[in-house]
């Protein structure tokens, strides 16, 4: 398996993390430990789990963490 790096959408999903902070900077303050947390952690989620599958070098094990992935996606409404 490649390096996770080198996986594109591992790094669409950082790019992805990227604008997500952005956005929800501009949510209220009262959202902070609310919404705008839980969007920020689903989102981090996404490249994290596909990280953690491919360092487990077991192709069970990647998909289970890819399909984690998938669902913090789902979360986000992305699929």
């Amino acid at each position: 398996m490649a390096n996770f790096k080198e996986l594109l959408v591992w790094q669409k999903s950082i790019d992805f993390v990227t604008e997500i902070y952005k956005i929800t900077e501009t949510f209220p303050k009262d959202e902070t430990f609310g919404l705008k947390s839980q969007i920020r952690r689903a989102a981090v989620s996404i490249p994290s789990n596909i990280a953690e599958g491919n360092s487990r070098r077991s192709k069970p094990d990647y998909l289970q963490f890819l399909k984690i992935s998938r669902g913090s996606c789902a979360e986000l409404k992305l699929n």
